[in-house]
Order: C-alpha cells, then structure tokens, then sequence
C-alpha cells in the first residue's frame, strides 16, 4: 500500500463535495491505520472509576433556579444516522415502532418529539433538537418529524448530516468499487464525526447565538435519554466543560464501553471492548473492578467544544477504530473491507476537566437487537403522557431469542402477530427453534422454548416457563 492508495481515497472524497474537515479526519485514521499504532489500552495503564456521585444524590444539592435555568440554556442533538441492518431494516431505525400509545403507534422518532414537546410545554424552556443524520436516513427522518403537528423549530436546523468515507479494500488500501450498488462503496466515520459535523454545519456558532450553552447528545435509540433539568443542572453546578453519564453495570453490560482514568496524565478516557488487550480481559469484564459503564449520554459547553474544534481544524485526535467487514454486509462472498471509526466518548480524554456522573438505568435503554425490542414492546413497560418508557425498577429479564427466525424484524414481527408475550414474571426468556405466539401468552421464572426441529406454535393464553408451555390442566 503507498501514499497512492490514500490520495485515491481522498480524490473520490473530493469528488463527492465532502468538505476538507471531514477529508482531515478522515486522512489521519488512514494513516494511523497504515503506521500499526497500537490501540491497546493496557489494565496495568488505567485506574477504575470509583465512588462517582449519583444523580439522585446530587439532585439534594441543586437549586430549582439553577437547574431551570441551565435547562433553558440546554440544546439536544441526537445520533440518527443508522439503517439497523443488524435486524434487517432497509430504512433509518428511529423509524421502527416501539409500542402504542393512545392506540396510535410510536417510532423512536415520534417518542423523542413527545418527550421534547412535553419538556418544552411543562417547564417554559426553547430546547432546540437537532438530528445528525446520515444521507440513508435524511429524507425519511425529516420527513416524519415534520409531520408532528405538536413539534416546531425554525430558527435552528432540524438535522446536520454525517459524513461520509470510503470502505477500503483490505489487500490494497485503494476505495473499494462495488458498481451493482454504489452506495455500499460508502460508511460512516463512527459516532465520533459528530465533532466534525458540527463544526463543518456551523450549528453551534447557531445555538450560541439562540442563548443556548450547553449541548446534551444522545443516541436516538436511547429512549432513556430524555431531556432533564436535573442532569442539566448537574453539569452545569459541576463547572465542568465535558461530561459523560455512567450507569452501573450488570453482568449483561460487562462487554460495554467503560470510563477509565489515566494513570499517566489522570485524564479520563474510553476504552471500548475492542481497545483491551486479551490478557485482560477478564480485569475488564468484572463488574466488581470496573462498576460503571459509559450510556453514551453526553454533555458539552459549547463555548469549550467550539474553541477546541477552532484549534484543531475540525478535526479531534480520536482514537482509530478498525471495524472489518465485507463490502455487501448481507453477503460474505463480496471483498473485504475495513471501516476506520472513533468513538464520540473518546473526546473525553481532551477535555481536562471532564466528569462523570451516575444515572439510574431508566437514562439507558438501547435497542440494539430484536432481543432489545422485545422487552421494550412487552408489559414491563409503560408509555407515560409525558412520552417516557417508565418501568418498575429497570431491571431487565434476559432475552435470548434464536438468531435464525427472529434478528430480522419482518420475521420477528411475523411471529408474534398478536403482540409479544408478558415478561412481567419472567427472569429470562430464551426461545430456539422456530416458534409464533398466539395472543395472551405469558412467560414466568425462566421460560424456555426448546427447537422442535419444526415450526411450532404457543396457543393463546398459554404459560410458558423452565419447562416450556405449561400443561392447561392439573395431572
């Protein structure tokens, strides 16, 4: 691979109008690929995150005018550039529904409206929303949120876009070609281009001069991550210029990205799975070791990011991730590519003064997988009038549903026609084989559907437990 390799890639950049910010960033994961530089972050390197304060503590010591008012002064942007190919999706995820409310059926985006809307109504506050979108997810997503008749926004843009790179051919380094569907020649920089974009769309030199001060981003299939005075007001008494929302782990979180600190500049910084050594991995996974980990809720003061980005051109020292994958995702006979990405948390490492603070896990709720969707369509949970997904006590019953009839959302759909089961006294639900659900069904204690080596149907109103269906009458 020589310097040609990347000059190709920068030509069919450039030829695609990509703005020299973007091209900068791009350019230095390039050759940071190329040099090898490790991205190990060793376990003998970091210390844990211990003893960080929970919101419900720091809540006693905030001041309702100081969190109203921090609140006004609060801007949101939400991550909303991902199709959901993982379960099949042609179109942008936010797009899929969730659950009903008020017989209307809710999307992710029709749920983050409501949230907002609501916010603004209850407490007097402008809190402008804007979306980074993709170019797959642009037209569909506006287009949705303009027909919210409840939502309004002119003087700050509805979206920024993310850029975009070329997927790079593993055996050449040259942008892959791939001319029955050129599209495919493309993929996003990483949820950390959110930097860039901002400072190539000029948004926050907008929201500065709207009032705002403080930039609160999220992913949009975080229904959890609503907006908050309490949070705003956190961060803003903190006097922090960076600040990233942490939740306690459960041992179905010890794969999650964590917050650690430096021991060589004390700085905190992210370390994502990816970035530990395999010696490590078990350090890495303890919850007892490492107790927190990163929601990927994140909260900046404008002024400090805007300075920051005027330094560095654009373009934040992230580090690189190398994600490998084929070209057609769907089909693993097409070339291989790899992907170079950052991760939006990273930035904490730049920003000295940067915290953390404990959330409760009703701040994070991810929908990753069908597994994910499940719970949230189910009875554990309800949607308020205030457009939040409120449960109990948020901790989740363990969902394992069999990769072959139900990671794709049209065959999940089709087989829970009715609605999905009640989780309500389930631990867990692990279902193999290939099963459809009548209505009414219940899952208790461990509920467990074994493969049949058919298709298989649950009859309605059936309980379903360790044992699989229960017996309808008493032997």
């Amino acid at each position: 691979m020589t310097e040609k390799s990347l000059e190709a890639c920068i030509e069919k950049m450039r030829s695609f109008d990509m703005g020299e910010s973007a091209i900068g960033q791009f350019t230095r994961l390039y050759q940071s690929w190329q040099t090898d530089e490790s991205e190990w972050i060793r376990e003998s390197d970091v210390e844990p995150l211990q003893g960080i304060k929970h919101i419900g503590d720091i809540h006693e010591t905030i001041n309702h005018r100081v969190a109203s008012r921090a609140l006004s002064k609060t801007a949101m942007l939400k991550l909303n550039g991902g199709l959901g190919t993982s379960m099949g999706l042609q179109g942008p995820k936010s797009l899929l529904p969730v659950r009903r409310h008020k017989a209307r059926q809710m999307n992710f985006l029709d749920i983050i409206l409501g949230q907002v809307t609501t916010v603004r109504q209850q407490q007097g506050v402008k809190l402008p929303l804007t979306f980074m979108n993709s170019y797959r997810t642009s037209k569909d997503s506006i287009t949705r949120i303009r027909r919210n008749r409840n939502f309004h926004q002119d003087e700050i843009p509805l979206e920024i876009l993310q850029n975009r790179e070329p997927k790079i051919e593993m055996s050449t380094g040259l942008p892959v070609s791939y001319p029955s569907n050129p599209d495919l020649e493309w993929c996003p920089p990483g949820h950390g281009d959110v930097f860039t974009a901002l400072w190539e769309s000029g948004l926050l030199d907008i929201l500065q001069a709207e009032g705002m001060e403080y930039l609160f981003i999220s992913n949009s299939d975080n229904l959890g991550a609503r907006p908050s005075s309490t949070v705003s007001g956190a961060f803003a008494q903190s006097g922090a210029t960076f600040m990233v929302e942490v939740a306690r782990k459960t041992d179905a979180d010890r794969k999650g990205g964590q917050i650690v600190r430096n021991k060589k500049t004390g700085c905190l910084m992210l370390r994502e799975m990816t970035q530990v050594h395999p010696d490590d991995k078990d350090q890495a996974t303890d919850v007892k070791v490492h107790p927190y980990f990163n929601t990927n809720n994140i909260w900046v003061r404008i002024s400090a990011l805007k300075k920051m980005l005027k330094k560095r051109k654009g373009v934040l020292p992230l580090p690189v991730i190398r994600n490998m994958k084929t070209v057609n995702p769907t089909d693993s006979s097409t070339k291989s590519v790899i992907q170079l990405e950052t991760a939006m948390g990273a930035a904490i490492s730049l920003f000295e003064d940067a915290v953390c603070v404990e959330v409760s896990r009703s701040r994070f709720l991810p929908v990753k997988t069908t597994n994910d969707l499940l719970i949230l369509r189910s009875d554990r949970f309800h949607l308020t009038d205030a457009f939040e997904m409120e449960d109990g006590n948020y901790i989740f019953p363990d969902v394992n549903l069999d990769t072959r009839f139900y990671k794709n959302i049209e065959d999940f759909d089709e087989r829970f026609p009715y609605s999905v089961p009640s989780l309500a006294a389930a631990n867990s639900l692990t279902i193999e084989g290939d099963w459809t659900f009548g209505k009414d069904v219940h899952c208790f204690a461990d509920a467990h559907l074994s493969d049949m080596g058919r298709p298989s149907y649950v009859p309605n109103g059936s309980f379903v437990g360790s044992q699989g269906i229960e017996p309808d009458s008493w032997q």
